[in-house]
C-alpha cells in the first residue's frame, strides 16, 4: 500500500519544534501508513533537529519580519514570493493528504499554499498570544489547536479545539539515578543542582546573570552546582569557567538534565513551561521582556497565581543595586534550597495546572479526518 504523506511545518525556536516533533511521533504511532517530511527556513535550527529526529525536512527561503529594523526587511518580499512557489513544488511533488503547521514564519508560506490545494490544514498555537504566523493562516485552515481558554478573540470559535500544548513525553525518565544524571554532565551526585535554561536561541540577560551571580564565593548557605544552556546565539567564550557546572550552547539530553535539577531557573515560554509542569519541576521564571503581548508574563503569572512557581522580571535584575546581591532571587533560589517541602509543593501545584496528552488528540482528530470527509 502507499503511504500517505502529510507535511508538517515549523521552525524558528524549540517553542515550535518540539511541539511538531511530537505530533509527528503520535500521527507515525497511531498509523504507520503515514509519511512525515517536515518544512522548516533554511539555515534555522530545525534543519538541525527535525533530521536528528529520525524525519527528513525540507528548507524555504523564508525569514521573519524584524519590527525594529528596516534594513533586515529588504529581502522579505523576494523570499516570501520564493518560499511560495518553494511550497507550490513541494505540495505538487508529495501530494500531501494534511499540512500541520505549529507557528513560526517557516509555516506560513506552506500551510497558506495548501489552502489553495484544498488540502487537510491545521495549525496548533502553543500561547496565549497567537504568532503573526499562526493569526493570518487562522482563516485559511480547517482546524485550530489552542492551549488556552479564551483564544476566541484571535480565532474562528467553531474551528478550535483545546488539548493543551504537546510536551516531550520521553523527559520523564525512571531508570536512571540522580547520581547517573549529575555524572553525564560531570557534576557531584550530593550537591543541590539548579537547571538554567534560557531558550533554545537564549537570553542574554539570563546569562548574564548567571555570569554575576552564580560565580560570586558563598552566595548560599550550601554548596550548589548548575547545569547552564546558554543558547545557540550566544558566544559562550565571553562567560567564565567554574569547575561547578556544566555550560552548553544546547542541551541535547534534557531528559538527563531535568532528572539531575532539584530546581530550574527559565524564560517562561510556552512548551517550557508545559515541560516544568509536567515533570513536576520547581522554578523560578524570568519571562522575556520583548515577546508578542507580553505573553511569557502571562504564562509566569498564571503558575505564580497557583503557588507553582516563583515569578522575578528581568526589569528587576538588570536594575540591581550594587550591594544587593539580586536579593529577590538569591532569596528564591535560598527558599527551594533549604526547604525539601516547598519544592515538593510547587513541583505538584504545577503538574495539576495543565494537559499532557495534546499530541495524542491532535493526532486523533487529524486521522479521523483523513478517514473521513466531513469537517465542522
Amino acid at each position: 500500500m502507499k503511504k500517505q504523506k502529510v507535511i508538517i511545518s515549523c521552525g524558528g525556536t524549540g517553542g515550535h519544534i518540539f511541539p511538531a516533533l511530537e505530533i509527528a511521533k503520535s500521527l507515525q504511532k497511531r498509523d504507520a501508513n503515514l509519511d512525515i517530511l517536515f518544512v522548516g527556513a533554511s539555515g534555522r535550527m530545525e534543519m538541525k533537529k527535525v533530521p536528528k529526529a529520525g524525519f527528513p525536512i525540507k528548507g524555504l527561503w523564508i525569514q521573519g519580519i524584524y519590527r525594529n529594523s528596516i534594513i533586515k526587511n529588504i529581502l522579505f518580499p523576494l523570499k516570501f514570493i520564493i518560499s511560495l512557489i518553494q511550497s507550490f513544488f513541494i505540495l505538487l511533488h508529495h501530494h500531501p493528504v494534511a499540512v500541520i503547521g505549529t507557528g513560526g514564519f517557516a509555516s506560513f508560506p506552506i500551510l497558506y499554499t495548501a489552502s489553495w490545494f484544498r488540502i487537510n490544514t491545521y495549525i496548533q498555537e502553543q500561547n496565549c498570544y497567537p504568532g503573526l504566523a499562526n493569526r493570518l493562516l487562522a482563516k485559511h485552515v480547517r482546524r485550530i489547536f489552542v492551549a488556552h481558554d479564551g483564544m476566541q478573540t484571535f480565532f474562528p470559535e467553531n474551528k478550535m479545539l483545546n488539548f493543551g500544548n504537546p510536551v516531550r513525553k520521553s523527559l520523564k525518565i525512571n531508570t536512571s539515578s540522580k547520581k547517573d544524571s549529575r555524572s553525564f554532565f560531570g557534576l557531584e551526585e550530593h550537591v543541590f543542582t539548579i537547571l538554567v535554561l534560557g531558550g533554545s536561541l537564549g537570553a542574554p540577560a539570563i546569562n548574564q546573570l548567571v555570569q554575576d551571580l552564580f560565580f560570586l564565593p558563598n552566595l548560599f548557605s550550601q554548596p550548589f552546582q548548575f547545569i547552564w544552556q546558554t543558547g545557540e546565539v550566544q558566544n559562550q567564550n565571553k562567560f567564565s569557567d567554574h569547575s561547578n557546572f556544566f555550560k552548553t550552547k544546547f542541551i541535547d539530553r534534557m531528559d538527563l538534565a531535568y532528572h539531575a535539577s532539584d530546581i530550574v531557573v527559565s524564560r517562561a515560554g510556552a512548551i517550557a513551561i508545559a515541560e516544568l509542569c509536567f515533570l513536576s519541576k520547581p522554578s523560578i521564571l524570568i519571562p522575556s521582556p520583548h515577546v508578542t503581548a507580553n505573553h511569557q508574563t502571562i504564562n509566569a503569572d498564571y503558575l505564580k497565581k497557583n503557588n507553582a512557581a516563583f515569578l522575578i522580571s528581568e526589569k528587576e535584575i538588570n536594575n540591581k543595586k550594587p550591594d544587593s546581591n539580586f536579593s529577590n532571587l538569591v532569596d528564591f533560589i535560598e527558599c527551594l534550597m533549604q526547604d525539601k517541602n516547598k519544592r515538593a509543593e510547587i513541583g505538584k501545584n504545577a503538574n495539576q495546572l495543565f494537559k499532557y496528552d495534546a499530541a495524542a488528540e491532535i493526532a486523533n482528530i487529524v486521522l479521523g479526518d483523513l478517514n473521513s470527509n466531513n469537517y465542522e
